[in-house]
């Protein structure tokens, strides 16, 4: 690596600042974007940053907008499997006594629903968002570590096959999402399934700790010159607390999972309290990283909402400083309130108060954020479009959510809804409200970037009033039957009773917002296929992203641009400053300073390899195999280790290394 010797100019560079930059190479056989017209640079960097042709090469590949879509393509294909779940649950409750299926099927459908959601499609789609949006909004070339984060793709597919592999053979978990000891231990939990539960929850936070690094990494090293903190895009500071909250909380979740292996498969007693273990110890564990885990699908979502609302608005974002402040907030505190899901295991009331206390607590920058997107509205000239109409129906929907949150923090009235649907509809209002409807607005609002044509809007607009009255049909009566008293995870229940036409009501509802889902795939196929072209910026938007072609090439930007404005595109609507510098004969990064983004130095960037599968499968193959034995670990790190010697080979020139 070399230090930067940045030229900032308006397009090309004036003639003798290029000739003074040809002056300073040390090489003159590296070629360097100062040397060159607009038609030459592309050829170069076209050629430098593309993926190889072929199957190999698709498998090789580490540009961060191919392992982002898919990502994407993968979570939604969990989520539409996850969703088939939940309306074969809603079918066998529709009425009382059904048979549709049985206790056994019933366990495995609501657990793998669960783990699909929440470990398969919401976590990863937010954070694959994250992939492919945040080097183009910090305008870099790629993200950093790009072979960790194909490493991480691969490590997640194997995960979300083996866990629903398993549900073909029979052997999907039956335990819940969260698979509470001593009903998931060796006594109670024979066979293999909850082995299943516990190394499918290793793949996934191996690959969002991966994902994680290389977003921190970016952000905070590689934003374009001239990016300050100050400056940094909304949605960019989300995914950086987001990414924050995964290091911290990840492992917390993946030690539950290795200490409940080793007392099914080693004879540990970790969680056995009759040889000194402790039940409550899992449920300390999993929901330290459970609770921050709602707040890693949520703090995606309200950059989304950030992002959105200042285009429709026709205004910057009001209380930029409030809204970063506001998210930070949210990050710390999402890991002081993992106890009031543990109200009634007979927890000292006086530590219940406590968390009783930031339970409420965390509700005052939650509502800030609320009232800074209603006032840049406000104050701006909405247009309303599909996406800011799910970023209204969210508002709805989430301070529901937030109401019957501040609700449950009750001790009192939590001992009596706790196992109840009363908390199956808060857990909804808050997990879809809260993600996934700012994420189908962010799915219409960068549709454009990722395909280059725009998606219908009369067929938008039919899909969110679709999926707005489905969704509140369907989960709002829960709060009713819950408070009836209808317990959770039953598979069936008597007819004296009287929950049969309510639950009828539920289940209509959630067939209703299933299909919102068939409406939205015809939408974004038929947009991806035939709809209009949408140009570089539809949208009239003020971020990088929409600085460079839609679709993005290989390279992102042809030459880095200097930012002086938080909506850089709405302050200098002629023409952008760029950095030049930069080789076109090599993938090369600009590395910037983390407080004022100066240039710093220029990185080598990493290139195709297949190296991240193969270490990948040989990850996949080594906890597959643990299920059935812990010497997997020792035998699987001999070709984890081979794996791992070839990917980080010293190769090149040693000038390269300079």
């Amino acid at each position: 690596m070399s230090r930067a010797g940045f030229i900032s100019g308006r397009g090309l560079p004036p003639a003798h600042e290029a000739a003074s930059e040809r002056e300073a190479t040390p090489k003159p056989d590296r070629l360097r974007d100062t040397e060159m017209d607009d038609a030459s640079l592309h050829r170069w960097l076209t050629r430098t940053w593309r993926t190889p042709p072929g199957l190999i090469g698709a498998l090789a590949s580490v540009d961060h907008k191919v392992i982002a879509r898919r990502y994407l393509i993968t979570a939604f294909v969990f989520l539409c499997l996850g969703g088939l779940n939940a309306v074969v649950m809603r079918l066998q409750l529709s009425g009382p006594q059904r048979g549709l299926i049985g206790p056994d099927l019933y366990n495995q459908l609501f657990t793998m629903h669960g783990v699909t959601m929440m470990f398969l499609f919401a976590v990863p789609v937010v954070q694959a968002s994250g992939l492919y949006l945040v080097p183009l909004m910090v305008g870099t070339r790629n993200i950093a570590f790009p072979r960790l984060n194909a490493f991480g793709y691969w490590v997640y597919v194997s995960g979300g096959l083996f866990a629903w592999v398993s549900f073909a053979l029979s052997m999907a978990p039956d335990v819940g999402w969260f698979a509470y000891v001593p009903l998931s231990g060796p006594e109670f939990g024979p066979g293999k399934r909850a082995d299943v539960w516990a190394q499918m929850i290793t793949y996934t936070e191996v690959s969002s700790l991966a994902v994680a690094v290389a977003t921190i990494v970016t952000v905070l090293k590689q934003r374009a010159p001239g990016m300050s903190l100050d400056k940094i895009p909304v949605y960019v500071w989300a995914m950086l607390v987001t990414s924050f909250v995964v290091v911290f909380a990840m492992p917390a979740v993946m030690i539950t999972s290795t200490f409940l292996i080793l007392d099914r498969l080693v004879g540990t007693h970790i969680f056995n309290p009759a040889e000194g273990g402790d039940v409550l110890l899992f449920q300390h564990l999993f929901w330290f990283f459970g609770h921050p885990e709602v707040y890693i699908i949520f703090l995606p979502a309200t950059g989304m909402v950030s992002a959105i609302i200042p285009v429709f608005a026709r205004r910057p974002v009001f209380g930029y400083l409030g809204l970063v402040l506001s998210l930070i907030a949210v990050g710390f505190l999402s890991f002081g309130l993992w106890v009031h899901h543990m109200f009634a295991t007979g927890l000292p009331k006086l530590g219940a108060s406590f968390f009783t206390a930031s339970s409420m607590l965390i509700a005052i920058p939650n509502g800030l954020q609320i009232f800074c997107w209603v006032a840049t509205l406000w104050d701006g000239r909405p247009m309303i479009r599909t996406p800011l109409l799910f970023v209204l129906g969210f508002f709805f929907i989430f301070v529901i959510g937030g109401l019957t949150g501040v609700m449950l923090a009750s001790v009192p009235l939590d001992l009596q809804v706790h196992d109840t649907y009363f908390v199956v509809a808060h857990f909804h209002y808050v997990l879809i409200g809260g993600s996934v409807f700012p994420l189908l607005g962010a799915a219409y609002f960068w549709f454009p970037k990722f395909t280059g044509r725009m998606m219908s809007e009369r067929w938008g607009r039919r899909h969110f009033w679709l999926a707005f009255i489905g969704f509140n049909a369907a989960f709002f009566p829960m709060h009713i039957v819950g408070l009836w008293g209808m317990p959770r995870r039953i598979y069936t229940y008597p007819a004296e009773l009287g929950w049969g036409n309510i639950n009828l009501f539920i289940t209509a509802g959630a067939v209703l917002f299933f299909s919102s889902f068939l409406l939205f795939i015809f939408n974004l196929v038929h947009g991806a296929l035939k709809g209009a072209p949408a140009g570089d910026n539809p949208w009239d938007a003020g971020t990088l992203e929409w600085a460079t072609p839609s679709p993005p090439p290989s390279y992102n930007f042809e030459r880095i641009p200097v930012v002086a404005h938080a909506e850089p595109l709405w302050a200098e609507r002629e023409i952008m400053p760029v950095a030049t510098g930069l080789r076109v004969d090599a993938r090369e990064i600009l590395v910037s300073t983390v407080a004022d983004a100066q240039p710093d130095i220029r990185e080598k960037s990493a290139g195709p390899s297949l190296w991240p599968l193969l270490a990948a499968a040989a990850v996949g193959g080594t906890f597959l195999y643990s299920i059935f034995t812990p010497w997997a670990i020792v035998w699987g790190a001999l070709p984890l280790a081979v794996t791992l010697i070839g990917w980080f080979w010293p190769k090149g020139n040693p000038e390269d290394e300079e």
